[in-house]
């Protein structure tokens, strides 16, 4: 991969847009599958759960967490606005059912009143971050006492493999980000560590992926 294209890239992966996002929006859900299901059987999903996810994408795996429980409802959060329309029109039903919700907006600035939800997941999101801090301070505002945060990310490991990560990624080993959870008022009590079946990276190239999910709780 040459450096013009892993510049386009890495741009692409921190905000779907253009010609190119609905294509982008797709090939994260194939190369991500995995995660993001491991990530879902993570959230332990009751009946009447609130769950926040930030930066869902397409939504592809909405259906797979409402499916999980009865009275689920869900909100998503994106700061594409093609990832916005295209998950609103895949999910329509759940809208008109009133079990889901979408927004445009950014992490650090999420539309919602003080503790609010049960549970808030985001999968490959914290190395866009710009400000750390902030965005973490804003999932604990939007949080109900006691409510659970699950971080899903590669680990800095895997994720130097890649060569548009040197563009504007902020990449966190296991300890890194449990650190900067605990500085920030949250109580860690899980990391998940998941070796990925061998899959068709976002390179093309077939790589040996890890999932690290590190669970929280207010």
């Amino acid at each position: 991969m040459d450096d013009k294209t892993a510049r386009m890239v890495a741009a692409q992966l921190r905000q779907p847009h253009g010609d190119f996002a609905l294509e982008v929006g797709e090939r994260m859900n194939e190369g991500n599958l995995f995660m993001n299901l491991s990530t879902i059987e993570t959230l332990r999903i009751a009946p009447h759960d609130y769950i926040l996810e930030v930066g869902m994408g397409n939504g592809f795996f909405v259906k797979d967490i409402l499916g999980k429980e009865r009275h689920v409802k869900y909100a998503g959060c994106d700061f594409s606005a093609e990832m916005v329309e295209e998950a609103k029109k895949r999910n329509a039903a759940f809208i008109e059912a009133g079990n889901a919700e979408f927004h445009f907006t950014v992490a650090d600035k999420l539309p919602f009143a003080d503790g609010t939800f049960d549970k808030l997941f985001t999968v490959n999101t914290i190395y866009f971050w710009d400000n750390h801090v902030a965005v973490l301070n804003e999932f604990f505002r939007v949080l109900k006492p006691e409510g659970r945060l699950f971080i899903a990310l590669r680990p800095k490991a895997t994720m130097i493999k890649y060569p548009f990560t040197q563009y504007n990624f902020h990449m966190f080993t296991r300890e890194e980000l449990v650190a900067l959870l605990r500085e920030n008022g949250f109580r860690t009590y899980n990391a998940v560590e998941i070796q990925e079946p061998p899959t068709a990276a976002i390179t093309g190239e077939e790589m040996v992926l890890e999932t690290l999910i590190v669970c929280a709780e207010k």
